[in-house]
């Protein structure tokens, strides 16, 4: 009896120390803005799994969606505490305006989305720069698609630059949103991203620019008549990491995450090409009129928003726009 009981402990020994090598030896909270069934968060899990499985459980990813841990803004103050280890959230420029150089306006296609917004890139060292100054790690994009106009009246000469476009239109509090729009004709209102289905019905505003196809048709389906496909933005987050969390890190670990992150980021660029063109006919089947436009044809509007690129120079820095200047030159067709 003795020898069998002896056996027993042996055995609950082993189990106890097999439970507690499995364990997590570092856990991470990673905060999200997005409900749990949108892809941005889909990414977020799979970028949790693809971490645990590459460490054999060492390292544990817990996902927040749906702004659980606070809004993008209250995230961000979070990573640069501490209080947060990693997020994918929009990245707010009220503690430094050159952060909003992602949402610079200057992309034409996928083409050259693809070459930017990659690891290593010009662009990506510039977010990683600015944000290390502020305790934050960047670790890369997630693309949501090219944006547009959805309006719920007609636009004046939308290629035309220089015409009153006559509708009143909502832009994010950046200046960037602004300018762009302003340099292409559209009067600007500033209005929070929660408040644009209502402002669109009310009369607040007439229509609501650089918004992806997938979001104003999730938002704005039923209100907006009209959708122009101007191209000249993109719907972008950041995904990010405290530096303090980083600090923590095994040079092992961050190139794990690293890679699952740029898994990640590569796949939301191939889904946004496909989501644009699935949700462009789906706004067609839903009586809106859809307006899409070579790159050629943008053109006017696309050199009229980098001569406006003046107005940042203040806020963002005369070097540093020059040198966007620089990188995303006007090509003519």
């Amino acid at each position: 009896m003795k020898s069998f009981k002896n056996s027993l402990c042996v055995l609950f020994l082993f189990l106890f120390l097999a439970t507690c090598s499995e364990a997590a030896e570092v856990k991470l909270r990673f905060a999200g803005q997005f409900p749990k069934d949108h892809s941005a968060t889909k990414f977020m899990y799979e970028i949790a799994d693809g971490v645990k499985a590459k460490t054999g459980g060492r390292v544990e990813i817990e996902v927040f969606p749906a702004n659980k841990l606070g809004d993008y803004t209250i995230i961000y103050e979070d990573l640069m505490r501490g209080a947060v280890d990693m997020a994918l959230i929009s990245v707010p420029s009220q503690f430094d305006p050159r952060l909003e150089l992602v949402y610079l306006n200057a992309f034409a296609n996928y083409d050259v989305l693809k070459k930017e917004f990659q690891p290593g890139s010009w662009l990506s060292k510039k977010m990683n720069e600015y944000n290390t100054r502020l305790g934050v790690k960047f670790l890369g994009f997630n693309i949501e698609g090219l944006t547009g106009i959805a309006s719920k009246k007609a636009v004046r000469k939308p290629l035309d630059p220089n015409v009153n476009k006559g509708v009143l239109t909502r832009v994010p509090f950046m200046n960037v949103y602004k300018s762009a729009a302003e340099a292409q004709g559209y009067r600007t209102i500033a209005l929070p991203y929660s408040d644009i289905a209502r402002s669109m019905q009310d009369g607040t505003c007439d229509a609501v620019s650089s918004i992806s196809t997938g979001a104003a048709l999730a938002d704005l389906g039923g209100i907006m008549k009209y959708w122009y496909q101007l191209n000249y933005s993109q719907e972008t987050e950041s995904y990010l990491m405290s530096a303090k969390s980083w600090d923590k890190l095994s040079e092992e670990d961050l190139k794990v995450i690293y890679a699952e992150v740029a898994k990640a980021s590569a796949k939301s660029i191939e889904q946004a090409q496909q989501n644009d063109k699935r949700n462009l006919e789906q706004m067609k089947k839903n009586g809106v009129q859809v307006f899409t436009y070579s790159e050629t044809e943008l053109l006017p509007l696309r050199r009229a928003v980098m001569e406006n690129w003046k107005q940042l120079e203040p806020a963002m820095g005369v070097q540093l726009m020059n040198e966007a200047r620089k990188h995303f030159p006007i090509k003519e067709k």
